[in-house]
């Protein structure tokens, strides 16, 4: 081979590392592994858990409480008997007893089926008490992830400001391939809960890493929404597939078969981490971060974490309440409980895509007001559904509504510290991921309580009116002030205009290759 042929890959591999685009396809490929990962559990932890614990148990326990009948009491099935006393002779069947023979009761046993009420179709599940309380635990399951994801978060934001965002990064893809293959081989209750409780440690440092990643490279406002809707498109299509993905998976092929294709895309995100990222390479920012409880003091990126926590606490409720629910309402086969979130996924992935173009236009403050507001009205609508058709409607226009809050709210944080605090991110997306994880903890644990307490309609009504009632409070973002050594550098003519922001010190370009630390050097 040519040396010039030899030293194409390197080249590409020098470029790859200086481009702000194969940033964003690593942050792209990180938030789809783990929203799949995320979703293709909802199909299959509440059958699974029925099957192995509920039908396993009453399996072993069925033997033993069937007892045969004494053969003296039992005839042949269709056998005929001579009658003595008006010389005719009948036909019986087997569940017709010789006791009832002598008495001269025989006229009461005619030819007819001999169950004494028609049988339940084969779909649907029996133990409904068993159903009732698997709520709690499903949602209690679902809801580990986020609990220690909330817990984790704080410290990967302090992490990242401290060394950068490409050690955080490639920390999470290894915990993340840890969970899948724990996910693949788990049998048990316990285990699950673990693989779960493992990925929220995973998910908060690509998250936040991630994010914070993306709005240091692009640092213009309409080119940061762009990249973040694109990014956002990412963590839709996991939505999208991981749902639809795991049912059908799990109903042909089995429970292990979803999380080793995912395992195998873990490893290929790992190595264009390697390829793209430069893991090994320390790079803290250049100024130091806001801290964490001064962010949470600004009443403006509180009103705005509060939109990603309740407009997605929504679905967050939905997913281990809503299988459950079609299992006992609509006897749902295992492949539409997944299916029935695929209207949402889609939707949301539209959704994601537009407003994060349109909403830098119309006001990202406007879109997630209207957003919100859908997402109420649409979870009012869920419990209307009577099939897996009457959910298309309320689920499509909650993804739609979902995908306009999140596109909106993820930028505007950014925005928000550009223009009252230091522009460094790895705090507010901390936080931001806080917020989204505070929906997903609260959700999926009091959800199944309300379930059972006083029904799926009731829980759905709820968290409806709650995203209603919150929405106004989104107008609030319309006009956000600037702090007053801010005024300075930023204009405040038009807000949520394109601008471009600069820091304290000369930005130098995003340290993915090795010559640019000699070149900060030099330019200082």
């Amino acid at each position: 081979m040519p040396p010039a042929a030899k030293r194409v890959p390197w080249r590409w591999l020098v470029a790859g590392r200086a481009s702000r685009r194969l940033v964003l396809v690593v942050v792209f490929v990180a938030l789809l592994l783990d929203n799949m990962l995320l979703t293709v559990v909802v199909p299959i932890v509440p059958t699974f858990l029925y099957t192995t614990e509920y039908e396993g148990t009453n399996s072993s326990v069925a033997p033993a409480q069937t007892e045969p009948a004494p053969p003296a009491l039992k005839a042949p099935p269709f056998s005929s008997m001579f009658s003595y006393f008006d010389n005719s002779t009948v036909t019986v069947s087997g569940s017709m007893s010789a006791v009832d023979l002598a008495n001269g009761t025989e006229s009461s046993h005619l030819p007819q089926p001999l169950a004494s009420s028609p049988p339940l179709p084969s779909s649907c599940p029996e133990g409904k008490e068993f159903l009732a309380k698997e709520n709690i635990r499903v949602g209690l399951l679902f809801a580990s992830k986020a609990l220690v994801q909330l817990v984790i978060n704080p410290s990967v934001g302090l992490l990242t400001n401290r060394i950068g965002y490409h050690i955080p990064m490639f920390i999470g893809f290894i915990i993340m391939f840890l969970s899948t293959v724990m996910f693949a081989f788990s049998g048990t209750y316990t285990l699950l809960f673990i693989a779960r409780a493992l990925q929220g440690i995973g998910s908060s440092f690509s998250s936040v890493a991630g994010l914070g990643m993306l709005a240091s490279v692009y640092t213009d406002d309409f080119e940061r929404g762009n990249a973040m809707g694109i990014a956002l498109g990412g963590l839709a299509l996991g939505v999208l597939i991981g749902a639809p993905f795991g049912s059908v998976m799990y109903a042909f092929v089995g429970k292990s078969s979803p999380f080793l294709v995912l395992a195998f895309l873990a490893l290929l995100d790992g190595a264009l981490q390697l390829c793209i990222l430069q893991p090994s390479k320390i790079s803290p920012e250049s100024t130091k971060g806001t801290p964490v409880f001064t962010l949470l003091r600004d009443p403006y990126i509180l009103v705005a974490a509060g939109a990603l926590c309740f407009s997605n606490m929504g679905v967050a409720m939905l997913e281990p309440t809503l299988p459950i629910w079609m299992m006992q309402t609509m006897c749902s086969p295992k492949w539409q409980l997944g299916m029935a979130f695929l209207p949402a996924s889609i939707s949301y992935l539209i959704g994601t895509n537009l407003f994060g173009i349109l909403a830098n236009k119309m006001g990202r403050w406007l879109c997630s007001l209207i957003g919100m507001a859908v997402v109420g009205i649409s979870l009012l609508c869920v419990p209307l559904a009577k099939n897996i058709y009457g959910l298309i409607g309320p689920n499509s226009g909650l993804g739609f509504a979902i995908g306009m809050v999140d596109s909106s709210m993820m930028p505007i944080m950014g925005y928000l510290v550009d223009l009252r605090h230091t522009s460094v991110y790895g705090n507010v997306y901390a936080i931001a991921d806080v917020a989204f994880c505070m929906g997903f903890a609260i959700g999926p644990s009091t959800g199944g309580v309300i379930v059972r307490a006083i029904g799926f309609p009731w829980l759905m009504i709820i968290i409806g009116v709650i995203n209603i009632a919150y929405a106004p409070l989104c107008w609030y973002l319309r006009n956000p002030p600037a702090k007053e050594e801010k005024i300075a550098i930023l204009s405040q003519e038009c807000p949520m205009q394109t601008k471009s922001y600069t820091t304290q010190k000369t930005l130098r370009d995003f340290p993915l290759t090795d010559d640019s630390d000699v070149e900060a050097e030099n330019a200082e």
